[in-house]
């Protein structure tokens, strides 16, 4: 479900470089976790089911689709970075260079360790 605080976002605060992207990760969730809710947190895109999933954030030079529970996921992609307890994220700097396939297996991880 899109949320009209993040169309708000999209609209006024986003780097129009990072739209393109910003709406195919919009889709992504909403195909691969439709019941998660969309909105913002800490000022970022975010989607929310019993906990956060997911959120992303910009940069000068790449959007970071972060993941709550990263942590916890098996990365087959090798496309995770970071090194606290619990997030993971995956660094995007063009629609192009976006790997679908492995988003849609972290989404679903995420969606999985959110409803267990």
């Amino acid at each position: 479900m899109s949320s009209t605080e993040v169309d708000a976002y999209v609209e006024t605060k986003l780097q129009p470089k990072y739209q393109e992207i910003v709406a195919a990760l919009r889709k992504l969730m909403a195909d691969c976790a439709p019941d998660a809710v969309e909105c913002l947190t800490h000022g970022s895109p975010a989607w929310r089911a019993t906990r956060n999933l997911a959120v992303i954030s910009q940069s000068k030079t790449h959007l970071t689709f972060a993941f709550e529970r990263g942590a916890e996921f098996e990365d087959a992609h090798g496309l995770l970075e970071g090194v606290g307890k619990k997030t993971r994220h995956v660094k995007i700097k063009t629609l192009d260079g976006m790997n679908e396939t492995a988003l849609r297996d972290y989404i679903a991880q995420t969606v999985h360790l959110d409803q267990n």
